[in-house]
């Protein structure tokens, strides 16, 4: 099984061809969370798969909540040998983003009980895919052409990820963390996550919005309604900023700082298709 969040697109693409080639159920996390289901039953030899956008550094905090309410069933004849990989994407690297991942998965409970080895992704993937993030000074979209190469090199990238999967390589870690990790993921990663996730800097200009209503139907959290749309400032925005990239005529905006941003999102471009 795999647990996956994607707000713009990337994520949910990688995910979604890693669950075809493995033949495994492919589980949205707001959805998960919307049922308040948290306890799966795993059966001999099934994987555990988690497929993540890096958020400032670090898992998004919707993903970091549901694993602290995760727990496992084994069913009838399990052997007791899991197997379990991570993937993060992001625009350019990293940090500890894994490290943060691996340390909340020390929570996770098997039978109701920890067990005596804690769950850990032995298997370790980023896939470096377009910026979607625009909402700080010196972040912005990639040009067409840097869209494209990016994706193009994953495209590549993506089969050796299944094939590492498949054949259950334990110890692999191929990822770009950066130049100064830890800074990044505890010092600005703890800061922008602690800061910046929320919605109170969202508006839309009602002169331009086309109340077609796309923004509250792409929102993986539920947070927006009415139309013109309203946010609900009620602590579940992820700051993925879907609602912004999908508005078909850029009436979304976070502060005035996206004014003049472009959008992405995955399939966007023709030649993402």
């Amino acid at each position: 099984m795999i647990f996956y969040f994607s707000g713009t697109g990337n994520t949910k693409w990688v995910a979604q061809q890693i669950a075809e080639a493995l033949h495994e159920d492919l589980l949205f996390i707001p959805e998960l969370i919307r049922e308040k289901r948290f306890l799966f039953s795993l059966k001999d030899g099934e994987r555990i798969g988690f497929c993540f956008p890096t958020h400032g550094w670090q898992p998004p905090r919707i993903v970091r909540e549901f694993i602290r309410q995760l727990s496992f069933e084994m069913s009838d004849g399990h052997q007791g040998e899991v197997f379990c990989w991570a993937l993060t994407t992001c625009g350019d690297n990293m940090g500890e983003a894994m490290t943060i991942l691996n340390k909340e998965l020390r929570a996770v409970l098997f039978n109701g009980v920890h067990p005596e080895s804690p769950l850990q992704a032995e298997s370790l993937f980023s896939v470096i895919m377009p910026e979607s993030y625009v909402c700080l000074p010196f972040m912005k979209t990639d040009s067409e052409e840097k869209e494209a190469m990016k994706i193009d090199v994953a495209k590549h990238q993506v089969p050796h990820i299944i094939q590492m999967i498949q054949e259950r390589r334990r110890g692999i870690e191929e990822l770009e963390k950066g130049s100064t990790p830890r800074l990044y993921s505890y010092v600005i990663g703890n800061y922008f996550n602690k800061k910046m996730v929320n919605d109170d800097k969202f508006t839309v200009d009602v002169d331009v919005c086309i109340k077609c209503g796309k923004c509250a139907t792409v929102c993986p959290v539920d947070n927006i309604q009415g139309i013109p749309p309203t946010w609900l400032h009620q602590g579940t925005c992820t700051s993925c900023l879907a609602c912004y990239h999908y508005c078909p005529v850029h009436a979304i905006n976070y502060g005035s700082i996206t004014k003049k941003r472009d959008q992405y999102y995955f399939n966007r471009r023709g030649d993402q298709k």
